[in-house]
């Protein structure tokens, strides 16, 4: 199954005048293998922009920037955790990953002593071969966004990821947030079945600044390779992220304009409060 489509953003209030997040134009596809995600997958792409070859560090034309886990060398990957700026640091792509869990693990390679895609073969299987990705101890992670390579806050105008196994409605789910840490986006990840893809990405088509993006996967969590946090609940990972370019965040007009008239305000204090000569 596959859909594009608008899915109506969140109001948001602004000191000087109100206004409303523009539409954001959903791509979201479900199937089997990879084959059945990939359209979408790749329309995604061509919007975003950036061509189909990658440069260093995953960045495609300067547009766009992808994550396929798959060159997170061995000594990062399951049983050991993944450092959570190593894609800022170790391969400067702008992000930087939180969670309220214990960390992060990257499943490992095909005849590696650990056993791969985390001790769960029946459950998962790679969207692009051979690795995937997990919060450890949690279903929730948060990619924030910077300049690649440095500290400086960044924003980003779209965001896609698949995930791996997702068997039940409304436990998974992919929310972006401004600079405010507003909410502008939230939207379900379709249904896949028992070792199924899902694929669900966003662009924004009216200027809104992504920040931050939170990643909710299923509802059970893995604790560790095989051992999974209780034997009932959904279990999710995920695969490819892409991504625009991350750039440097700009205050929004309002704020500067609010900045503009607190400093106006403070001069005419000022004068005000002179003493007579």
């Amino acid at each position: 199954m596959i859909s594009i489509h608008k899915s109506a953003g969140v109001l948001a209030a602004l000191l000087l005048a109100p206004s409303a997040w523009a539409a954001l134009l959903t791509f979201e596809s479900t199937g089997p293998d990879a084959a059945a995600i990939t359209p979408t997958r790749d329309a995604f792409r061509s919007t975003v922009g950036g061509g189909s070859i990658a440069a260093a560090n995953g960045s495609f034309g300067g547009l766009r920037r992808e994550i396929n886990w798959d060159g997170v060398p061995d000594g990062r990957t399951d049983p050991n955790l993944l450092p959570a700026d190593f894609f800022n640091v170790n391969s400067p792509r702008g992000v930087v990953f939180s969670t309220p869990g214990s960390g992060f693990l990257v499943s490992t390679n095909g005849g590696a002593a650990n056993p791969t895609l985390f001790g769960f073969p029946g459950d998962f299987q790679a969207f692009s071969a051979q690795k995937l990705f997990t919060a450890v101890n949690s279903n929730i992670t948060d990619v924030t966004f910077f300049v690649p390579g440095t500290t400086l806050a960044a924003t980003t105008s779209a965001f896609g990821a698949v995930f791996v196994d997702v068997e039940s409605a409304g436990l998974s789910r992919m929310e972006f947030f401004d600079d405010s840490d507003a909410l502008i986006y939230a939207r379900d990840v379709l249904v896949a079945g028992n070792q199924g893809l899902s694929f669900l990405g966003a662009v924004a088509t009216g200027g809104e600044k992504i920040s931050r993006v939170r990643l909710t996967s299923g509802l059970n969590t893995i604790v560790a390779n095989g051992l999974l946090g209780n034997p009932n609940d959904d279990v999710v990972v995920m695969d490819d992220f892409l991504y625009a370019e991350p750039s440097r965040a700009v205050p929004e007009p309002s704020a500067l304009a609010l900045a503009g008239l607190g400093l106006v305000c403070g001069l005419i204090g000022r004068r005000q409060r002179r003493p007579a000569g």
